[in-house]
């Protein structure tokens, strides 16, 4: 199994791929870009807003509503979980597609 993908390594695959074309371009203003990209997709969540990035997925912000729980400490208790706000994402075609080329490599 491979290891998590970070923003750094985000950065440097970014960097490593434009310095061919662009070697003035520093990892620095990479890094920068990155960031005001994730800054962005947070702030539209945040406002309600749903994120749609073509052929890659889309977030969607959806609202849980208010249920009943049990403390598994205390299963003859009621606890009252209030509605809030959750973020879901949903595949897009093109990455449904690779995930399906991974499920087929993993059973083969």
């Amino acid at each position: 199994m491979s290891t998590n993908l970070t923003k750094r390594d985000i950065v440097l695959s970014i960097h490593n791929e434009v310095k061919r074309e662009y070697p003035e371009v520093s990892q620095k203003a990479i890094r920068e870009i990155v960031q005001s990209t994730l800054d962005e997709i947070a702030t539209a969540l945040a406002e309600g807003r749903n994120v749609e990035l073509r052929n890659f997925g889309v977030f969607e912000v959806q609202v849980r509503k208010a249920r009943i729980g049990r403390n598994p400490n205390k299963p003859e208790t009621d606890v009252v979980i209030p509605e809030r706000s959750v973020i879901k994402f949903k595949a897009g075609k093109e990455l449904r597609g690779n995930l399906k080329d991974l499920d087929e490599k993993r059973h083969s």
